[in-house]
């Protein structure tokens, strides 16, 4: 952590970059936006809307067209952070992190942290056991979705980039077992997902509560604080 200035007991200093808060925010919106029309494009819930005389702009193929733009960019967003983790000076405290992730006793100490039962343990790098491991599984989910996405896309759109990934469609639809199952992976990856943000917020405020150092605010500022030892 690069640290900046003091305050009181407390040191200030940089938990996450511009670059790495962009991302987390257009992630969290897209995921929100896709949900939302995700929902429709399983089972449309709206039957009016007002008619159009160009017959590709009717209410499902408008769901469907802010679904795909922000698919791609949660795709951008996914893609972006893995380069940033594993490539990015900035990011080298999250990749300290993996050594916490594989020490038994931290990830107990955190257990009971969580539970009231002991006090936060102290970490190399930004994130405890526990959430090293719940963000690893979040990108398993993310690029879950992203290439049963991708499938589903190219099996409607074959040209350009749809008729690129087609092959790459076919082999997935293949994997799988056809495209229903294509599709309904889709959505058992939205559900993951979906559990996975709830935790996350709740996480996130009770790290924030019990914390008292910033967390929550870091996604925001950048800035965490620590408490100073003397």
């Amino acid at each position: 952590m690069k640290f900046l200035k003091v305050l009181g007991e407390y040191i200030g200093g940089i938990e996450f970059s511009a670059g790495y808060r962009w991302q987390h925010w257009i992630r969290a919106i897209s995921i929100f936006v896709l949900i939302a029309t995700g929902f429709y494009l399983a089972n449309p819930y709206i039957t009016y809307g007002a008619p159009s005389p160009t017959p590709t702009r009717f209410l499902h193929a408008e769901f469907r067209e802010w679904h795909i733009i922000f698919g791609f960019a949660l795709i951008g967003a996914v893609l972006y952070k893995t380069i940033y983790f594993f490539f990015f000076p900035e990011a080298k405290y999250e990749r300290a992190s993996i050594k916490d992730a594989f020490n038994i006793k931290l990830l107990f100490q955190q257990i009971g942290y969580y539970l009231l039962i002991s006090k936060h343990p102290k970490t190399t790098g930004v994130y405890n056991p526990l959430q090293f491991w719940a963000y690893t599984l979040a990108y398993v989910l993310f690029y879950g979705i992203i290439i049963t996405g991708l499938a589903l896309y190219a099996e409607v759109y074959h040209q350009g980039l749809g008729g690129a990934l087609y092959p790459f469609a076919k082999s997935v639809e293949s994997f799988l077992g056809g495209l229903a199952y294509v599709r309904l992976w889709h959505h058992i990856l939205m559900w993951a997902i979906i559990i996975f943000v709830v935790v996350h917020v709740y996480m996130a405020v009770y790290n924030a509560v019990f914390g008292k150092n910033g967390g929550m605010d870091a996604i925001f500022s950048g800035m965490k604080w620590e408490k100073e030892e003397h």
